[in-house]
């Protein structure tokens, strides 16, 4: 009882960002979300290292190659065993009806594998050159398919990494974009008020009443097709930025309204501050916990339009790799039937998406005043 008193003493007296992280605590979805969501961020800061082979690495031998188990105890020639971690090769057959490589377990093939292990060289974020990899076979040149292999051999795995960090910088990167769209349109016309506001949410109205996927499809379809990669990914950030920041900016509009008649807002008018300093020190601290949960809610609907538009075939394109991009391998129904592996990937959308989601509803429920 006592150390309820004294939790409840603290609270009181507590700054705004320690209610929040005490509300958020609760949330006990959302925390296990939290984690989630750091881990994936982490696959694609560090996707270089994590991934076994080189994304572009293909070997037709190894075309729609099934995952391989990892075995961890190998026979140690005295009729028992030894730990080592390792995968089984395969046999190849060609089927000659349908020419289709058809793959079969070769127990008697051992491919030891290990941790932090050399292999193919790579350049670390672009700057310095480095072999480790976290995971791979001990020798060179062994085939090592942990989630099998796409249409061309190259390694689903290794990919599906690498494609992480494209989908999910887009996310965040497209969310930053829209929120300082969104921030400005928003407070202006919620400061404001009067003929601004109106225009701004005349605007807005008009935006949104477009239908998402035509009005995604139709300026990606603008876009020409010789431009390189990198012009194309900026290219799909700005478009989805154009069109989602009207969310956030509807949030910061809201709360800027209830907040001009404010005390303390009025009191710094009176003092002779400066409307940007009035805005910026006073009234958008306010806003950092509600504008945290708009953007973590915006973020999986960003993720989802670009692997909607690469799906398509009208966002990222070879060689960028994606999760959308990805995904365009599994349009065909031997996708479907014989190499469901491609669908990885997806799972890796749906995970994503859904830890964000409900990392925003423990955030939302967080920042929510009247919350108890």
């Amino acid at each position: 009882m006592l150390d309820q008193q004294l939790t409840a003493g603290r609270l009181q007296a507590a700054g705004q960002w320690t209610l929040f992280w005490h509300k958020f605590k609760k949330h006990k979805l959302a925390v296990l979300s939290l984690v989630i969501v750091g881990l994936i961020y982490f696959v694609a800061l560090f996707a270089e290292f994590l991934a076994p082979q080189d994304p572009a690495k293909f070997d037709p031998r190894f075309t729609y190659v099934p995952p391989q188990a990892i075995g961890w105890f190998v026979d140690d020639g005295a009729g028992g065993s030894r730990f080592q971690p390792h995968v089984t090769g395969f046999d190849i057959k060609v089927d000659a009806k349908s020419f289709r490589r058809i793959f079969t377990p070769k127990p008697s093939e051992i491919i030891p594998i290990g941790l932090f292990v050399k292999g193919q060289s790579y350049k670390m974020w672009g700057l310095f050159d480095a072999d480790i990899h976290l995971i791979g076979p001990l020798e060179k040149n062994k085939p090592f398919f942990l989630a099998g292999g796409d249409r061309l051999g190259r390694d689903l795995l290794s990919r599906t990494i690498h494609g992480t960090r494209i989908s999910m910088s887009i996310g965040l990167v497209g969310v930053s974009l829209s929120l300082i769209i969104g921030m400005i349109l928003g407070g202006i016309s919620g400061y404001r008020g009067g003929l601004v506001d109106r225009v701004i949410q005349r605007v807005i109205e008009f935006i949104r009443s477009v239908p998402t996927i035509p009005l995604w499809l139709g300026l990606a379809a603008a876009m020409p097709k010789d431009w390189p990669p990198l012009q194309v990914y900026f290219s799909i950030l700005v478009i989805l930025s154009l069109i989602g920041w009207t969310e956030i900016a509807r949030v910061v509009r809201g709360r800027f309204l209830s907040l001009r008649s404010e005390d303390f807002v009025i009191a710094a008018r009176l003092d002779g501050v400066s409307e940007f300093r009035l805005i910026m020190r006073h009234m958008m601290p306010s806003l950092y916990s509600h504008i945290i949960a708009a953007v973590t809610l915006a973020i999986p609907h960003m993720i989802l339009a670009e692997t909607a538009l690469s799906f398509l075939g009208l966002g990222l394109q070879p060689p960028i790799v994606s999760w959308g991009v990805l995904l365009q391998d599994t349009q065909n129904l031997r996708a479907i039937t014989q190499a469901p592996w491609l669908f990885v990937p997806g799972i890796c959308v749906v995970v994503a998406v859904l830890s964000l989601n409900f990392l925003g509803d423990g955030v939302r429920d967080a920042a929510d005043p009247y919350a108890k």
